[in-house]
């Protein structure tokens, strides 16, 4: 046993971040690490991780409802419609996070993602999904970036998509089960 997991309230070991507060331990038990296809549900994993940075995640997980409800679910047709008006609304909305560019960035990248044929997305995003490895022994051998996700970074920049760098793109890979960075010992399964 690591000193990296974290012992919850229900006697399971889980990733030292995740038993921090109940909102990472849902997170963290139900949705992170598991893979999550369909190009809306991508594009709202992207948007979000976009918003994170430079901010805690948990932040954006308390905000995610209003997010959701303010950027109609994500829907990339909806948000690739918006305009000077939506963008107004959106800065105005005390429930998400306010960064002008950030909000321009999300609007505009549903503008490119509308572009794409259905499916699209997702089959680029996964695309670059790496081979299987084991599950990292602790928080020391979690990478920030890696080869695939500077990869992954660089072709959605040459799409034309904005705040997509190395960092959110690994961040995303890791959120959405492309790859499994659940430590050795966190009672999540591993899947397929």
């Amino acid at each position: 046993m690591t000193a990296d997991l974290a012992i919850g309230d229900d006697g399971r070991a889980r990733c030292f971040w995740g038993g921090s507060s109940p909102e990472y331990a849902a997170y963290h038990d139900t949705e992170w690490g598991r893979p999550v296809r369909g190009d809306d549900a991508l594009f709202e994993r992207l948007t979000l991780e976009a918003f994170q940075s430079g901010l805690s995640w948990i932040t954006i997980l308390r905000k995610r409802p209003a997010f959701r409800a303010a950027f109609d679910d994500f829907s990339i047709a909806k948000v690739a419609a918006y305009t000077e008006a939506d963008a107004a609304r959106l800065m105005a909305d005390e429930g998400i996070v306010r960064n002008r560019m950030k909000v321009d960035a999300a609007l505009h990248n549903a503008r490119v993602a509308a572009e794409l044929a259905p499916g699209e997305l997702t089959e680029l995003l996964w695309s670059f999904a790496p081979e299987k490895r084991p599950r990292p022994a602790d928080r020391g051998a979690v990478p920030a970036i890696t080869a695939e996700s500077t990869a992954l970074a660089k072709t959605l920049k040459k799409r034309g998509l904005k705040f997509v760098g190395p960092t959110t793109a690994y961040a995303l890979m890791q959120a959405t089960g492309m790859v499994d960075d659940h430590l050795i010992g966190c009672w999540v399964p591993v899947m397929g």
